[in-house]
């Protein structure tokens, strides 16, 4: 990598959850292996395809990438959004080796980190590096961490009505004065939820109409919040 290419990933891989517990050598180290390369993609270029086998796992440094899901009479499923510097995608089926069963595209100009399951996953005898080590360890908390997102999404998706989920999705993040600064777009919640984004969107107006929140871009304020426990 380029001396300031390497800087911009080092700066950006020392804050995801990977790089947790890596010091300045260990960043250097990882980034200088031959099994780490970064890449630029075009706008609308595909990362992979459905049904690929994995190389890498991933770790955006610019840009944004849609994951996608094409349904057999060919109605494309949006999956999710990754557009905030050091997510990361791809690990589970790296680690796993198994193929996509999605495919993820460049919405925009992007920079990501590509990182191959031969920096982790080691020959008995070799001699890991530190780094390497560390890698290792922090997917462990990563998938642990994904588990109970899961979970915590089964739960949300069991509720019966669509303003149950609505309502068990904001919960967590509403602070103190009843606020929720949304991170993530609305198609990104639809398809968390599994509705379309118009049911959704109807959803928040006909709750705003009856005076339960007030819903402004992505701010959402509770308006009545014994009304809107109520929908727990």
């Amino acid at each position: 990598m380029a001396t300031n290419d390497t800087k911009n990933a080092a700066q950006i891989l020392a804050k995801t959850s990977l790089a947790e517990g890596m010091n300045e050598e260990d960043l250097d180290e990882l980034l200088a292996s031959a099994e780490v390369a970064l890449r630029t993609y075009p706008k609308g270029a595909m990362i992979f395809h459905d049904g690929d086998m994995p190389h890498s796992l991933y770790i955006l440094l610019e840009g944004e990438v849609h994951i996608l899901k094409d349904t057999y009479s060919g109605r494309q499923i949006f999956i999710s959004e990754i557009d905030r510097p050091g997510d990361m995608f791809g690990e589970v089926y790296e680690v796993l080796r198994r193929p996509y069963d999605m495919y993820v595209r460049a919405v925009t100009k992007v920079r990501l980190l590509e990182v191959s399951s031969h920096l982790f996953t080691l020959d008995v005898g070799a001699a890991p590096h530190r780094s390497a080590l560390i890698v290792q360890r922090n997917l462990m908390k990563i998938f642990a961490g994904k588990a109970y997102a899961m979970h915590t999404k089964l739960k949300i998706l069991a509720s019966g009505t669509l303003r149950e989920k609505i309502v068990r999705y904001l919960f967590p993040h509403v602070d103190a004065e009843g606020n929720v600064m949304l991170t993530v777009s609305r198609e990104f919640i639809a398809a968390y939820l599994a509705v379309s984004r118009p049911s959704l969107s109807r959803e928040l107006s006909t709750m705003q109409r009856e005076g339960i929140i007030e819903a402004t871009g992505r701010k959402i304020r509770v308006l009545d919040m014994d009304v809107f426990e109520s929908y727990l």
